[in-house]
């Protein structure tokens, strides 16, 4: 992986696929998903423009690598929380991570296409995602369409939640952890109880 301070270039002999979507998403962390422009990484990286199509199809196959690599981010982060946990205390480390992670890169999450799996070229990222979140929700016995569901809800309420923060929404001065808290115990209520005694 090519290293580079902020508005450095990157020197021409270490270019590479990977090197220009680092750059990419240096540009993104630092101006927004908005500033990502093959000119903007040409500039970063020493060469003319037309030179980056030996590395990337244009700006529209990078956004795309860049939404890959950030659900691997995601997926290797979350993983790594919920490793050795289960239950409800998995699922909240689970969607802890997903807010912490917003509020530390809340420009490249804001890159993310909305709906990745019918993507051909982001499917198979946006699928480990979502294995992460099928996962741990075994442990309620939910499978197929009932964890599709279930997924829903706790993307629903990480995504929604942590974006609104990041915009700088809440206003208020309540607490947003608290806030936050409560909407994971809320989640985690509504889950099912494969061991709980069945009503006659």
């Amino acid at each position: 992986m090519v290293q580079s301070a902020p508005g450095d270039a990157v020197p021409r002999a270490g270019l590479s696929t990977t090197a220009v979507v680092d750059v990419a998403l240096a540009v993104i962390d630092e101006q927004g998903p908005e500033a990502l422009t093959l000119a903007a990484v040409a500039g970063r990286t020493g060469v003319a423009p037309p030179s980056l199509y030996k590395h990337v199809a244009g700006l529209a196959e990078l956004r795309m690598l860049v939404g890959a690599r950030v659900m691997d981010e995601m997926t290797e982060r979350f993983a790594a929380a919920a490793m050795g946990r289960s239950g409800d205390e998995a699922v909240a480390v689970l969607m802890r991570g997903y807010r912490d992670y917003v509020r530390e890169h809340p420009a490249r999450y804001a890159a993310l296409p909305p709906d990745p799996l019918h993507n051909p070229a982001m499917v198979a990222a946006g699928t480990r995602l979502l294995q992460v979140f099928l996962a741990t929700l075994r442990g309620y016995g939910l499978t197929d369409s009932a964890a599709i569901h279930a997924t829903r809800c706790a993307r629903s309420i990480a995504h929604g939640f942590a974006s609104i923060e990041a915009s700088g929404g809440f206003g208020l001065p309540e607490d947003l952890d608290e806030t936050y808290e409560q909407l994971i115990a809320m989640f985690v209520a509504s889950l099912p109880r494969p061991d709980a005694p069945q009503r006659a």
